[in-house]
């Protein structure tokens, strides 16, 4: 769209959130001047070897750093406040406007990662104005959500009132008693909102989401009827259902043993601000679990989503230092799997089964109801809204698209919305809304180090995984000659191989290129018997030898690794023993 410099348009930039659920991460830009919009974090899938948060790819920020004005958080959940203290590794945010509870969260990632001095936090409350650069304004408007503290923003822009939802779900009987605030909504919608950014996750789902509040009797009966220890699994920034856990635990007269590093972590928070409220004896440290009795136990631990390294999944696995399961415990599931976690789930349900426990899951049971609004709930949002142009955010494409025709039956044109994926740039005038060019949008790894895993890393070990390691060691002289044949040692290779004969295959396929390309691996090419380039030679031996194992094992493509040890005509033939011994280590 062509825009004159006097009548820019508004870019809406998500780099994550879109075609997905988690890591999401939106920018706005206008006037030269860029405010972000969140910034989470999302989980690896079974592929990700090794690989234990996956963040948007940020490159677009990076190069734009100096445009980079402020930070508004909508709520406290990992997938919209996870990365950021990965991101401010790259880039400073000069200040991050965000909720009570969130910033609390926050402030102790960023100390831990120790970029505490690379930003600035400030807390809002409900109605709060705050202004980023001199191209936004946003206001706070309290919605209501499964973790405390969780806002809808309009952001005044140069051309016009922006609404982004946040997550939300229409809550009228919120278990903290702070109600979504509609008033101020309409308000905007008497006003004018020219374009609403809205959560589209139960975009498929027909009718309400259940208040929270529903739950609590469902859990209630399930507690009071289990005559053992009871285990509870929930999200740990599930405030409200924490909340209700240690109340029944309470009034069921059992001892909390808190498990997991952040459930204890969002627990201290949300007591010190007040948003949960119970006794300090109510909990007690986990080295007395042997001593309290079995019926007046409870054990609330991290690990709903069947991740590898929580709490539950290593009691299921019989890891855990502390706990084991037992016959007569009963094991609550109080959350429903997100996408692509649900086989991590059952896989924990059956060890758990198996030990001996009674496992309490599924929709069924009425435990758990989403923080997220169904169909008549988005209505809702349009309703007070009533937005010019719509951009539905946050879902799989699917929930995309299905928010889009809730929109077309609330009276906007097709014409006024856009479908998106992340890196686009939708640029929003007084006028029109459109999709105009793309930025890098791709993802970044990172590894139980905090350090990130490359493409190629991440490549290797997935061939590692599927199709094993073939190390070849090669002790070959100054001269290009191969000193003594190769040793050749498998590790996981699955496809029966005759030894002797691999052995002597490579040591051939070794000796061809030696002979066919060592002038290439001269380091000066113009002078015979110079240095040698050991790292060219490696390279073309690996190319060589995959491409042989590729042909022998016949669908099967190894790692191959070749280590070449150098070695000098006057040196002494044991100086090559250690390489064999070595690879083989």
């Amino acid at each position: 769209m062509n825009q004159s410099q006097s009548n820019p348009a508004l870019k809406v930039i998500p780099l994550g959130g879109l075609h997905e659920i988690g890591k999401n991460t939106c920018v706005f830009e206008i006037n030269d001047e860029i405010m972000l919009l969140d910034a989470g974090l999302a989980f690896p899938t079974d592929g990700m070897h090794g690989v234990n948060i996956v963040l948007p790819d940020v490159t677009y920020l990076r190069e734009n750093r100096h445009k980079i004005k402020g930070m508004i958080v909508t709520h406290g959940h990992e997938d919209h406040i996870g990365g950021i203290p990965f991101h401010l590794k790259q880039f400073d945010i000069p200040v991050i406007y965000g909720p009570r509870l969130a910033m609390a969260l926050l402030e102790g990632k960023l100390e831990e990662a120790g970029v505490s001095d690379r930003t600035e936090l400030r807390t809002v409350r409900p109605r709060e104005i705050v202004r980023v650069g001199k191209s936004f304004l946003v206001e706070y408007i309290r919605n209501t959500h499964s973790i405390a503290d969780s806002f809808t923003v309009a952001i005044h822009t140069p051309v016009g009132i922006v609404v982004h939802s946040g997550d939300f779900k229409v809550d009228h009987t919120p278990v903290d008693g702070e109600y979504f605030d509609f008033q101020k909504l309409a308000e905007y919608g008497e006003r004018g909102v020219l374009c609403l950014i809205s959560d589209s996750t139960n975009a498929e789902v027909p009718g309400h989401t259940p208040s929270e509040r529903s739950v609590y009797p469902n859990l209630a009966r399930i507690f009071s009827q289990a005559s053992g220890r009871l285990l509870v699994t929930t999200f740990a920034s599930s405030v409200h259902r924490v909340n209700m856990i240690l109340d029944l635990a309470q009034q069921q007269e059992r001892s909390v043993f808190v498990v997991g590093r952040s459930m204890l972590n969002v627990i201290a928070h949300a007591r010190n601000l007040g948003y949960i409220k119970c006794e300090d004896k109510l909990f007690q440290p986990l080295r007395n679990l042997n001593q309290c009795p079995d019926d007046k136990t409870l054990i609330l631990t991290t690990g709903s989503q069947g991740e590898p390294m929580a709490a539950l999944t290593r009691i299921a696995n019989g890891s855990h230092r502390q706990i084991k399961i037992r016959q007569g415990d009963t094991v609550v599931f109080s959350a429903n799997p997100i996408p692509g976690n649900t086989i991590a789930v059952v896989n924990t349900i059956d060890k758990l089964m198996m030990q001996g426990a009674t496992v309490i899951y599924g929709k069924d049971k009425g435990i758990h109801v989403s923080g997220h609004g169904a169909q008549e709930d988005q209505k809702l949002m349009l309703a007070l809204t009533r937005p010019r142009f719509f951009l539905p955010v946050h879902g799989e494409h699917r929930m995309l698209v299905r928010h889009a025709e809730t929109a077309r039956s609330m009276g906007i044109p097709a014409e006024n919305m856009v479908i998106i994926q992340n890196g686009d740039v939708v640029e929003v005038s007084q006028s029109s809304i459109q999709v105009g060019s793309q930025v890098p949008s791709g993802i970044e790894l990172v590894d139980s180090a905090r350090q990130g895993v490359g493409r190629d890393t991440l490549r290797e070990r997935q061939q590692l995984a599927e199709d094993g390691l073939v190390t070849v060691a090669a002790v070959i002289t100054e001269s290009g000659r191969l000193m003594t044949p190769p040793a050749v040692y498998l590790r996981g290779v699955a496809k029966p191989i005759d030894q002797t004969r691999l052995q002597r295959d490579v040591q051939s396929r070794i000796e061809a290129v030696l002979q066919t390309r060592w002038s290439e691996m001269m380091c000066d090419r113009t002078q015979a018997g110079g240095p040698v380039d050991w790292q060219a030679l490696q390279g073309a031996l690996e190319t060589d030898l995959r491409r042989m194992l590729r042909k022998q094992l016949a669908k099967t493509d190894p790692l191959v690794v070749v280590m070449v040890h150098p070695i000098s005509l006057r040196s002494q033939v044991s100086d090559s023993t250690p390489v064999a011994a070595a690879s083989a280590s």
